[in-house]
């Protein structure tokens, strides 16, 4: 969304910050700033650091939102998503602090479960400090991954490298998109709405779902230089879950802004 509002302001009237997990952007004459804030899990996690959180074993604290949520206060429009990083059999679920792990009390949950307990804490925190006479609320569906070609007809072990076609089968639906976890959010989000809170739900998973040929691929810049072994089968580094900019993010963000004009 940067991308697009940004080429329209010129240099002396804009700037960019970065601090830590938010990184802010404001256009100065029209007094506004669009921040994006990194918090994968929504709760707390052991992914928290912005730099650095590639981590194989994530670890939640379900019940903890504090820490971020309070960057969240006093904003005109909120938009929150959080899918791709809970994609785990299992969750060890933290009852305690990172600050003192050997106090806490750890249990492995379900993934499923797992999100529903961050929804929960999610909701609750909405529900007591936004202003409903203020704050405009969003959710963005799930973004599809594209990791496995036999899903949409090419031959096993195939993924989104070397795809150049979008998915021409109407109604197609890969494993990337776990239903599950979005009824999860409908159910809470509807949930909250009889709590007098209003979240607009939108809904961007489908129509991405055709676009295969839409990731970086092999094309993406790497956090550490690649093996020989790595080199020698593209597909083995192939970024099928991040996207290509211009391209489907572009979609996604108009369909926001057709909703956010939609308010005025």
């Amino acid at each position: 969304m940067v991308c697009m509002i940004e080429s329209s302001i010129p240099p002396t009237l804009k700037s960019r910050h970065i601090n830590g997990s938010l990184m802010s952007f404001k256009a100065t004459e029209y007094n506004a700033s669009i921040d994006f804030y990194w918090a994968p899990m929504l709760v707390e996690s052991n992914s928290d650091n912005a730099a650095s959180h590639r981590l194989p074993e994530r670890t939640v604290r379900v019940q903890a939102i504090e820490k971020h949520a309070r960057h969240w206060t006093n904003a005109d429009i909120l938009v929150f998503d959080s899918y791709v990083w809970w994609r785990r059999p299992k969750l060890k679920v933290l009852w305690g602090s990172f600050e003192n792990p050997d106090d806490g009390i750890y249990k492995d949950v379900d993934m499923v479960r797992s999100y529903e307990m961050a929804l929960k804490t999610w909701s609750d925190w909405l529900d007591i400090h936004v202003d409903r006479n203020k704050t405009e609320l969003f959710f963005m569906s799930m973004s599809p991954t594209h990791l496995w070609g036999e899903e949409w007809g090419t031959e096993k072990g195939q993924s989104c490298f070397n795809e150049t076609d979008l998915i021409s089968k109407e109604g197609y639906w890969g494993s990337g998109s776990d239903l599950r976890m979005m009824k999860k959010v409908v159910d809470s989000i509807s949930e909250l709405e009889t709590r007098g809170l209003k979240v607009q739900l939108l809904n961007v998973t489908q129509l991405s779902e055709y676009r295969k040929e839409a990731h970086p691929s092999i094309y993406r810049r790497q956090w550490v230089p690649l093996t020989e072994k790595q080199l020698a089968n593209p597909r083995s580094y192939s970024d099928c879950t991040h996207w290509c900019l211009p391209g489907v993010p572009d979609v996604w963000n108009e369909i926001l802004y057709a909703y956010i004009f939609g308010l005025q």
